[in-house]
Formats: C-alpha cells, structure tokens, sequence
C-alpha cells in the first residue's frame, strides 16, 4: 500500500483511467477495475454493489465467489452494504460480523473475511452503489487507505453513470398533486410564488485528470475569482445601519473563503489524480460526513458555510455560474435549496424574492438571522421538496404555522389569498395606530418595547411604533461569530444600537449563553448536562467567567458614555448573584472613571425574575433595583417542570393558567408597593388575550416581538382597564375549570379586538 492517500489514489486512477477509455463491455470493465484495487489495496477482496430497482446488485467482484455476481441482492438499509447506500456514511470494522446491521450471504463466501470497509458511490448527491474491501484479518482499514478509496468511488461514479446500469433512487415518480408540507418554522410571514430552485447540482463529468497542472491552475483562478466576489459582497452588504451581526456574519464567511486548510486539502486531491471539479466534490463530500458526526449546530451552520463555498468554487471552476440570482428572478418567487450561505442570500432581488425554503436549516442559522433582517418568510426542515416540487411550481408558504402547499388546489390558493388580504388589511389598520399611544379606553397607559438582538432592530422602531428596546439580547453577537468577539466589537455594536435608538431606552440584558445557547470557542467538558436549559447558563457562567462579563461592562459603558445606560442581569437566583454581578459592573465604573473617560450620566440595573425562588427573596433584592424583567418562557417551564423543547408539553401547560396569573400578580403587587416598575419579557406578553389578562392582574410595560406590536396596541385600545382588572380578580378567587375559555369569552362580550 503506497504511503499517502494521494499516491495511492493516483495508481488506482490511472489504472481505471486505461480502463474507461477500452473497449470492452461495463462487466468486463468492472470485473478488471476490482482487479486493480484489490492488488493495489493488497486486499484480498474488492467488490463493487451497483444500486438497480431499489436493491445493491453484487456487480463484480475479486475474492468472492464468482458465482454470487447479479445473484447476491441486499435492499437499502439490509446488511451492511445496504447500509452504507442508505445512510450515504462510510464503514470500517475491523470485525464486520459482529456489527447489528450484518446479513450473511452463503453464496458469497465471505464467512472467511474479518476486516470490512464500505463506501457509497454517489452521484448527483444520490448514492448508486457500494464499494467494499475486505481482509482476512480483522483490522480497521487506516485513514490514509479510507482517503484514497473515497477518492476511487468519484471515478466508479463516473464509470457507472456513463453505462447506464445505475438506477439510483429517483426512479420513483414525481406526484404531481397538490401537497402540503410541515417544517420548522424559521423566519414568519406569508408568501406565494413559484418554485425557483437555488443551484442545479453541478454534477462531475469528468473525475480522472489529463494534466495535473492544468487542474491546480484551473483551481487557483476559481479561488481568486470566489475570493473577489465574496471581498464585494461583504463589502456591499446593506442592513439599514449597517455593521452589526450581519457583518460579522459575513466576515466569517469571508474567513473560510480564505481558509488555507480548506484549499490545501483541495490540491492534495487533484495530486491524487482527480479533475477540479472532481477534487472540489471530493472535499465537499468530506464535510458534508462531518456534518452528519457534529450535533453541535452552531458547528453545523460553520460547515454549512463551508459547503455553500464549495458550491460557489464548483460553479466557477465548472463555468456554470448562473445561479437562480444571478440569471434574476422572472416572478415573485419561492426559493428551494438544501441550505443557504449569508452572502448567497444577499445576490437575490428583494424585490422578487418572496420566501425561502430549506431542506435544512435552523433558528440560530446565519442564513436564517440574515432572512429576518430582509423581512423574507422562510421554512426549513422540508427534507423531500427537491423531489416533490418542480422548477415553475406555485407554492404557498407561510411561516407563521411553518407550512408550505405546492401546487395547491384553487380552493386553497383562494383561501390562503383571502389569508393574505386579511393579514395585509391588518397591517394597514395597525399602521393607522402606529403613532397612537397604547391607552385604554378608560385612560390607562401601557408601555410597549421591542425585543430585539440585531443593531436594525434599533433602526427601525418608529416603523414598528415601539417606545424602545425592553430587551437587547447582547449574545446574538457572540452566537454568530467565529471566536469570541473583543471589547472593541462589543462597544461598535452597542453604540450603533443606542445611536439608532436615539432618545428612546435600550434595556441591555448581558449574556444568556451556555446550555443550549453553547458557544464552541467557550466550550467546556464540564459544562455539558441533561437538561441545559437548568444548567450552567446566563449569570451563573458570566460570574464564574468574569474576564468574558468585565469585558462586556466596559463595552457597555463606554458605548453609553454621556448617555442613559439600563443593564439586566439573566437568569438571578438569589439576591447575592445580583449584588455580585452589580458589583463588578461598578468596579468598571470605577476602572473607566480613574483613566478619565465618558461615563454614563446614568446607569440603571435591573434583573430578570425567571426562576421562582426570587420571587421569596424579592423584598430583599427590590430596595437594590431601578426595575424589574419577567421573563415568562423560562419561568413557565421551571414553574411547571415542563421542559418547553419537549413537544409531549410544549402545549400542555398553559399560560393562562391560575398557578401562572396568581403567581405573577403577587410579584406585580409587591413590587407595586416597592415603587419598581415591572416588564414582562417573553412570548406571553405577545399574545392578546394573555397580554390583556397581564394588564388585569397589574401590569402596565411590556416587551415583544416587533410583529406583534400592531396586534397588541389595538387590543389595548379596545380594552377597559378597570373592567378587566375587576374580571381578573373575580376569576382568580374562584377560578373555573377553563380560565382561557372565560377569558376569550369575556373579550368577545365586550368587542376587546383579539388576534
């Protein structure tokens, strides 16, 4: 066996190089290509399975019984071999029999055979057949022979796609009807176009090179180009304000564009023999198997990024450049692809793009954060859209309820029009209210803020006729960046937000990370538990970490130096946490005032109340608060024990609940009589009915999504407040069986205007 990857891959290459471009028929071709890779393997068995009519085809093979060949037939997911053509994943087990998914076939002979290394060829991302090897003693196959025999099945796929004999598994026809399709609910909105599909496959004609050179020369031009194009977009890139997460984004786009590691790993497989393209692909196989090992999705969405590169270099080298963006967008359109980059997102014409579609994709994806920003609808986790739609199919998408209908029937085009009329005669009504002020028909005023984590969240307030920001989620930042963002980028972000803000407040809450917000740069053995979301997060890391919380106290003071800066601790417990994490913000304050620098005219400090044992300490710790957050997710499902990522409860328990109401309005009370104001910060507070129960139990400020800002100031200015707050007390000394059902029944009696 040759020493690297490369040089073995080369000799097996220019034997089957000689071997493609005989006479011969495809058995007699295959039956010499096992010879080849066998001897050059020095193995003792080398078979090739050919995908046909849903089943792997013993083909040809070296060392097992002739007589097995077009006989042996294993169905996808059966033995091993199946296996491997319906995962797309590779083996090597150095004992295959003891391996669960084992099926012994007599007629093969192979009961003599320890070792097993198995590898789908895959064409157009589909895999049409098996490679394997064995050895008679048991011992795992060595990185180095794995590597190069990844490198063969590139040339088999070639082989095999060129004979015809492969039937891969698109075979099955395409249903023409109208569909409706669930996913994950990325980014809300309503939307209909037509089916536009991102980047046909480029797919390899040609896997075994001529000139070595002229590839690596081939390679390097369509990194400079790529290198260029991506040097213009981040460059050109426009949110409203500019900067912020989007740029980071971008920029660390721009690292992996650069990224030596990525393209040296590109010319070693063009040493091995193969074309541009066909080095390209190799590679990018290469991640995608390493995607598929990562559970962590913030180390997902960095290969992602790494893969939507791939394909950008693919189509340069390849000459086929015309992307969906790039050929412009004809009609308004619905946009399919397996993932999205950043940077791919922004070549599109908003003006047409109406909605996207992933196959993957996630809540914290650079893709999906730069889509909110774009105002663009998106569902993702549609796993089987590229074989359900076509190219031109009219879709109907609507990410509020995370569904998608392709080719719908014109009763349901009728119906999600009149949806989408409706919802836009919402919008209008909500505009005429946007610079009225949230009052109740009896003259009680109401606060209403944005929740926000993007520097144009900032921008756009008056738009969306918020008061301001009642919580900025400072971790956005450090969830989309490479490595752990500096001072200096902290202070950029969070003086571009108060700039664009202006004279409205921008309540700051410091870093909710850890648990299921993990950051890789920050990653820690130690801090891996069951049940993240009651683990070591928000505070509790921040003050064991105090260098990371120092570093953000004095991004946020200097950034809010002769300005009005409000800070919110997470996640506080007991008072002490507090007082701690107060203590080193001051300790800044300090710091800054001896070396002479602006300071705030007036730092507040406040605290979220999301697990209840503040709630038995809040006379102790209100006397040291300017104001007070509720953050009612996390407090739900402490409260409850109810994990909110659990879908068996997610709906279970509900908000509208006396244990939920009875518990908040005694901390509305108490903090009443203490003379400090209360927000609620979370999903409740976006809700009508729940918002307009809130109100009846005493609470006057809130903070939401901005979308539900239209939605809730309407209701509040249909809205008694004496009358609910009387309906409220009355239903919480005696209340019945169904508080949600009284309370929607109440609002309808008094015409309150409700979603």
């Amino acid at each position: 066996m040759p020493e690297t990857a490369a040089s073995a891959a080369r000799e097996i290459l220019t034997g089957l190089h000689d071997v493609m471009a005989a006479r011969g028929s495809t058995q007699s071709k295959l039956d010499r290509v096992v010879d080849l890779i066998a001897e050059a393997m020095k193995s003792e068995v080398c078979s090739i399975y050919v995908l046909r009519e849903n089943a792997l085809e013993l083909y040809a093979t070296f060392g097992l019984n002739k007589e097995a060949v077009h006989v042996t037939r294993l169905g996808l997911g059966e033995g091993l071999v199946g296996t491997i053509a319906e995962t797309g994943g590779i083996l090597n087990l150095d004992e295959a029999s003891t391996h669960p998914n084992y099926a012994y076939r007599p007629e093969t002979g192979e009961e003599h055979f320890h070792s097993f290394a198995g590898l789908p060829i895959i064409r157009r991302e589909e895999p049409i057949g098996v490679l394997t090897v064995q050895h008679d003693d048991p011992r795992k196959y060595e990185d180095v022979e794995i590597e190069a025999l990844q490198t063969v099945t590139m040339a088999l796929s070639e082989l095999l796609a060129s004979a015809g004999i492969a039937d891969g598994t698109k075979g099955r026809a395409r249903d023409t009807g109208s569909q409706q399709l669930a996913g994950l609910k990325l980014v809300a909105g309503m939307a209909k176009g037509v089916a536009v599909f991102h980047q046909p496959k480029v797919t390899v004609e040609h896997t075994v090179a001529e000139d070595t050179e002229a590839e690596r020369a081939r390679v390097y031009a369509a990194f400079r180009k790529m290198r260029e194009q991506i040097d213009n977009m981040t460059r050109d890139a426009e949110f409203g304000t500019g900067g912020g997460e989007h740029q980071e984004i971008l920029e660390t786009y721009k690292m992996f564009a650069y990224d030596e590691g990525w393209s040296r790993r590109i010319n070693e497989a063009i040493d091995s023999g193969l074309t541009a393209e066909a080095a390209i692909e190799r590679v990018q196989q290469r991640t995608r198997a390493r995607m598929q090992e990562i559970d962590d999705p913030l180390l997902q969405e960095r290969m992602h990024d790494l893969d939507d590169l791939a394909n950008r270099l693919m189509r340069i080298v390849s000459g086929r450049t015309g992307t969906a963006a790039q050929q412009g967008l004809q009609d308004d359109a619905i946009l399919i692809a397996r993932n999205l980059g950043p940077a791919e997102l922004l070549d599109y014409d908003k003006r047409r793009l109406k909605g996207i579609v992933l196959q993957e994709g996630s809540l914290t994806a650079h893709v999906t954060i730069v889509a909110r920003a774009m105002g663009v609808p998106m569902v993702g986790r549609i796993d089987d859209i590229r074989h359900i739609a076509a190219e031109g199919d009219p879709i109907l998408l609507d990410g509020d309820q995370g569904t998608i209908t392709v080719r719908p029937s014109r009763a349901v085009a009728d119906t999600f029009a009149q949806a989408m009329a409706s919802s836009q005669k919402r919008r209008e009504e909500f505009a005429a209210i946007r610079d009225k002020p949230a009052e109740t028909t009896d003259g009680h005023r109401v606060t209403l803020m944005v929740n926000a984590g993007l520097a144009e969240d900032a921008a756009n307030l008056d738009a969306v006729g918020a008061e301001g920001i009642g919580l900025f989620r400072t971790e956005f930042q450090f969830l989309v960046a490479a490595t752990l963002p500096g001072r200096e980028s902290q202070y950029k972000l969070y003086k571009e937000v108060l700039d664009a803000a202006g004279d409205k407040p921008v309540v700051f809450r410091t870093l909710d990370i850890g648990g299921d917000k993990a950051l890789p740069y920050l990653q820690d053995e130690k801090d891996e538990a069951e049940n993240p979301a009651m683990g070591w997060r928000a505070l509790r890391l921040s003050l064991d970490r105090q260098a990371l919380m120092k570093a953000q106290a004095r991004a946020l003071l200097e950034a809010a130096g002769g300005r009005h800066l409000r800070v919110m601790f997470p996640m506080v417990s007991e008072p002490w946490e507090y007082e701690e994490a107060r203590s080193l913000f001051e300790e800044q304050v300090e710091w800054l005032r001896k070396r002479k620098r602006m300071l705030p005219m007036v730092t507040e400090y406040g605290c979220m109340l999301e697990v209840p044992s503040l709630a038995e300490t809040l006379d102790m710790i209100l006397p040291r608060l300017d104001f007070l957050s509720i953050g009612t997710n996390d407090l739900t499902q402490f409260l409850f024990a109810a994990d909110r990522a659990e879908p068996r409860l997610a709906e279970r328990y509900d908000w509208l609940s006396p244990a939920i109401l009875r518990f908040l309005r005694r901390i509305a009370r108490q903090a009443k009589e203490a003379d400090v104001p209360v927000r609620i910060c979370g999903e409740m507070g976006g809700r009508t009915l729940e918002a307009m129960a809130l109100i009846g139990i005493g609470i006057e400020n809130f903070s939401i999504t901005p979308a539900a800002m239209g939605p809730i100031k309407a209701m509040v200015r249909s809205l008694d407040a004496g009358a609910i707050t009387a309906e409220m007390d009355r239903l919480l000394a005696d209340p019945p069986r169904d508080l949600r059902k009284s309370l929607t029944g109440w609002a309808k009696r008094h015409e309150i205007v409700l979603d």
